[in-house]
């Protein structure tokens, strides 16, 4: 079985793939699959996710 690409869906274990996770690295914790930082990059511009963001934050 073959890993699909958060964004493309192509197999990630024909790149070189990058592996996303959220808080601690745990394989439970794990964000997205992706075939390069091409893919990773388009994913965030995609879904929006630098949208709201800000450089420094302070509680």
């Amino acid at each position: 079985m073959t890993d699909g690409c958060t964004y493309c869906g192509s197999d990630i274990e024909r790149h070189d793939p990058v592996f996303v996770n959220e808080g601690a690295n745990a394989p439970g914790n794990q964000a997205g699959r992706f075939c390069n930082y091409a893919c990773l990059a388009a994913y965030i511009e995609s879904e929006e996710l630098t949208y709201g963001t800000a450089c420094e934050w302070e509680p």
